[in-house]
């Protein structure tokens, strides 16, 4: 069938699911694969976008504009929390536990396959598993993330991120307290020789640089702001472990059951406690700044903090600063 085609209902189509009628009349295509192009808006009805449900009525005017998908990934059928999306960009908050893009061990349930559901219009630059992604957050960060959905906005969102002039704000909770209230840690990060899965300090490596201030003094706990000047895997989560205050619940940096002897004995059950409420790592991608790539204005973006993670930080005064 043609990319574009603009079909007059008649009687065969008078109260049929839109979806279902046009698989009808294309049996060479399925019906999902209409109903992904109309949640995209690449089917209109009367010039308005609709529901793959829409039942058609005679005289519609149905306008098809359809995109040859962009890669050969499959869609899946996962909620995104879209905060900002035009003709260029999408920026989505990601919950924890989300693969931003498929790899070793990690197949279909990814950012990139509930993407594929949402739209066929993503960047072709890059990887072919990695459709539309300019950056990434770990599996269990959550937050802030930009996918580009053509390679004109790739390309400008990559040299921003290349030229260092995104903003990227992170908050966090970790362990003690840094010496200071605030600082910079300046590293080179490499793959550990001891579990490849890890990163680790190095002197070689590449170069990677944390900016952090402390929000609030929890007396065994802080909760930083962190900028990044690098996008490193795993950089906030091994820098902060290599100050010695690893990330809250981050069980691949010695943030969970091993930090409970730094507690008084008294206030460990209470620690326990803290990491049933943070069962991943306390690290959220807050805010993201950058020039928008066709309209060259600076955008910023800000998330809250996810339900558990605020309720463990409004429970930690009872839990923590108040004398038994």
């Amino acid at each position: 069938m043609p990319d574009k085609k603009t079909i007059i209902i008649g009687s065969s189509g008078n109260q049929q699911r839109l979806d279902t009628y046009l698989a009808s009349i294309f049996p060479d295509k399925t019906r999902s694969y209409f109903t992904r192009h109309i949640k995209s808006g690449n089917v209109l009805v009367n010039n308005q976008k609709v529901k793959p449900g829409y039942l058609l009525q005679i005289d519609d005017q149905v306008e098809m504009d359809l995109i040859e998908p962009v890669t050969n990934l499959e869609a899946a059928d996962i909620d995104l929390d879209i905060i900002f999306e035009d003709k260029d960009i999408i920026v989505i908050n990601k919950p924890a536990g989300l693969t931003v893009h498929p790899g070793k061990g990690t197949a279909g349930d990814t950012l990139v396959n509930a993407l594929l559901n949402h739209t066929q219009q993503l960047a072709l630059k890059g990887e072919s598993d990695r459709p539309g992604i300019v950056h990434r957050l770990d599996k269990f960060t959550s937050g802030l993330l930009v996918v580009a959905k053509n390679d004109k906005a790739h390309l400008g969102l990559r040299k921003q991120f290349d030229t260092k002039t995104i903003k990227r704000t992170y908050w966090s909770l970790i362990w003690g307290m840094p010496k200071e209230n605030s600082g910079t840690v300046h590293t080179f990060i490499d793959r550990s020789r001891k579990d490849p899965t890890k990163m680790a300090v190095t002197k070689t490596g590449r170069e990677a640089i944390t900016h952090w201030q402390l929000r609030k003094d929890f007396r065994y706990f802080s909760l930083l702001q962190l900028n990044l000047e690098t996008g490193r895997t795993h950089q906030i989560r091994l820098h902060m472990n290599w100050l010695g205050c690893p990330v809250v619940g981050d069980s691949d940096y010695n943030g969970r059951d091993s930090q409970l002897a730094r507690l008084p004995a008294n206030l460990r059950k209470r620690g326990q406690h803290l990491l049933l409420m943070v069962p991943n790592q306390f690290l959220h991608a807050k805010e993201l700044s950058f020039i928008h790539p066709t309209s060259n204005e600076t955008v910023v973006f800000k998330s809250a903090l996810p339900s558990n993670l605020q309720e463990a930080l409004n429970k930690l005064p009872d839990l923590f600063l108040l004398e038994d």
